[in-house]
C-alpha cells in the first residue's frame, strides 16, 4: 500500500471511531471495531473483551484510557504472543510498538489515565458511578475523548 493510500485510510478510521464514540460510547470497543472494519483482523470476541476496559477500567477513572487500552489490544491481537508460545519469549518487539503508542498518547493527551484525560479535557474528574457526574463529563468533555479514540484509531492504522 502507497504511503499517500495508508494515509487516507488512517484519516477515514479517525473519522469512523469519532462517530463511533460519538454515537455507541466504549472508547476501546470503537477503536477495535473501527480496526476490525479497515484491517479486518480483529474478531468480534476481542471487540467484547474490551468492554470492561472502558473509563478507565470498570469506569472507574483510575486506569489507562479505554481508547489507548483498545489500541494496545489491536497492536498485541497483530504482534502479540500467542498461546501456544507463551514458553517462546518475551516477543519485545510488540512491547516495544506499546510503548511508542502510551508514549505517543501521553505527550499528545498529557496523561494516560481515564482520570488524566478527563483533567485535561474539563478542569476535573468525575463519578462515572453517580448518574448526574456521567451527565455532567459528557456534556463537559463534548467531542475530547471521540478525539482521542479517534487519534488512537487513526495511529493505529499508520503503525499497522
Amino acid at each position: 500500500m502507497k504511503k499517500e493510500e495508508k494515509q487516507e485510510l488512517a484519516n477515514e478510521a479517525y473519522e469512523k471511531a469519532l462517530q463511533y464514540e460519538l454515537d455507541y460510547g466504549c472508547c476501546p470497543q470503537c477503536v477495535l471495531a473501527t480496526v476490525q472494519e479497515t484491517l479486518g483482523f480483529i474478531d468480534d470476541s476481542t471487540i467484547k473483551a474490551s468492554h470492561g476496559l472502558s473509563g478507565g477500567g470498570g469506569l472507574m477513572g483510575q486506569g489507562a484510557c479505554g481508547a489507548l487500552t483498545g489500541g494496545l489490544m489491536a497492536l498485541s491481537a497483530k504482534r502479540g504472543r500467542d498461546r501456544d508460545k507463551l514458553d517462546k519469549g518475551r516477543f519485545i518487539s510488540n512491547f516495544k510498538k506499546g510503548r511508542e503508542l502510551v508514549e505517543r498518547f501521553r505527550e499528545e493527551f498529557g496523561g494516560v489515565t481515564c482520570e488524566e484525560l478527563q483533567h485535561q479535557f474539563t478542569g476535573r474528574t468525575y463519578d462515572m458511578w453517580n448518574e448526574d457526574e456521567y451527565k455532567a463529563f459528557d456534556e463537559a468533555r463534548g467531542k475530547k475523548c471521540a478525539h482521542a479514540t479517534g487519534t488512537v484509531t487513526k495511529w493505529l492504522i499508520e503503525m499497522l
